[in-house]
């Protein structure tokens, strides 16, 4: 299908919003031996649990991360090693499971601030963006779709671009989509809010602010197996 796609806006960040709730905040205090969470003001929470995380030893702390936000993705002795593993290296771009990256990104960020950067500090882009089909189609966008219309407005030195051209041109399936776009929300009228690793993505490879595509699905290929 072939798309007009539109950049409206860039931003990097170091924290996303509505990674942890109020209620993850309160969990992970009882996780850290914090006693009384449930007596703390809402705006104390955060605060709190950065005292009650650096009791701890950073790969303790980090276990205890892991295991309340990915123990049902991940075994034990997984996060043993990813618990050690995330004070040298951004485990939330390199981990070979990239379902986990944004999980492992908010995980590492929490850390990060509490232990005041003793863990690699992370980016992540949002991207604001219309993608709007020829025929204004209504259609839902789908995290494939998105990715594959934003990577036609790339450098060609893109990461994307490099390792996942066949998945792109829509000769291969393409799950890593789910993994790489964290986050796409819909705002209305075609435009959306799509957040990725700036592994995947840096504002240097946008290449033009608006520029006209063909998305070709997996689905349409022909002579697939």
């Amino acid at each position: 299908m072939n798309y007009l796609v539109k950049i409206n806006a860039f931003k990097s960040t170091d924290e996303l919003e509505r990674a942890w709730s109020n209620e993850d905040y309160k969990a992970l205090l009882a996780k850290f031996e914090y006693p009384d969470a449930e007596q703390l003001k809402p705006s104390e929470l955060k605060e709190f649990l950065f005292l009650a995380i650096t009791d701890f030893e950073p790969n303790e702390a980090a276990a205890i991360l892991l295991d309340y936000k990915c123990s049902d993705r991940l075994a034990e002795g997984q996060i043993d090693n990813l618990s050690h593993e995330m004070l040298r290296a951004k485990t939330f771009e390199n981990y070979s499971e990239i379902d986990l990256h944004h999980d492992l990104f908010n995980i590492n960020q929490l850390l990060y601030k509490a232990y005041n950067g003793k863990f690699p500090p992370g980016t992540v882009n949002i991207v604001e963006l219309e993608i709007k089909g020829e025929n204004d189609d209504p259609e839902e966008m789908t995290k494939e779709t998105a990715l594959k219309a934003l990577s036609c407005g790339l450098s060609e030195n893109n990461l994307i671009k490099r390792l996942l051209s066949d998945q792109i041109e829509g000769r291969k399936p393409f799950p890593e989509a789910e993994g790489i776009i964290w986050e796409l929300q819909n705002k209305g009228n075609h435009v959306y809010s799509l957040t990725i690793s700036e592994k995947w993505l840096t504002k240097t490879e946008l290449t033009t602010p608006e520029y006209k595509c063909t998305v070709v699905p997996y689905d349409d290929q022909e002579g697939q197996d």
